[in-house]
């Protein structure tokens, strides 16, 4: 069965760094679309980030361009998302999950889900 394993989560100060990764099994990777998205509790589901098949297209929420980064290995079925200069306003548990065909900021739109992996930072 399809799996995502998202890692790389934990606690940092405000201004640090994180790279999360989500490690895909059992479909194939280079075939889909991935994203991450995040929730902070009490709040709906968000996204967060985006990327096309090839890696080649991304799309980034208005709160975090210019501060995460997207990417890909598709020969390791990889998502990764590097984190810079965080802020408290980052709090919140991330997914990574999988979609067919083009990729969506909508989380709907995506079939398969991670667990998910805690982002703390602390002001």
């Amino acid at each position: 069965q399809v799996q995502l394993v998202e890692s790389g989560g934990g606690l940092v100060q405000a201004g640090g760094s994180l790279r999360l990764s989500c490690a895909a099994s059992g479909l194939t990777f280079s075939s889909y679309a991935m994203g991450w998205f995040r929730q902070a509790p009490g709040k709906e589901r968000e996204f967060v980030a985006a990327i096309g098949w090839s890696g080649l297209n991304t799309d980034y929420a208005d709160s975090v361009k210019g501060r995460f980064t997207i990417s890909r290995d598709n020969a390791k079925s990889t998502v990764y998302m590097q984190m810079l200069s965080l802020n408290p306003e980052d709090t919140a548990v991330y997914y990574c999950a999988a979609k067919g065909g083009a990729r969506d900021t909508r989380p709907q739109m995506y079939v398969y889900w991670g667990q998910g992996t805690q982002v703390t930072v602390s002001s």
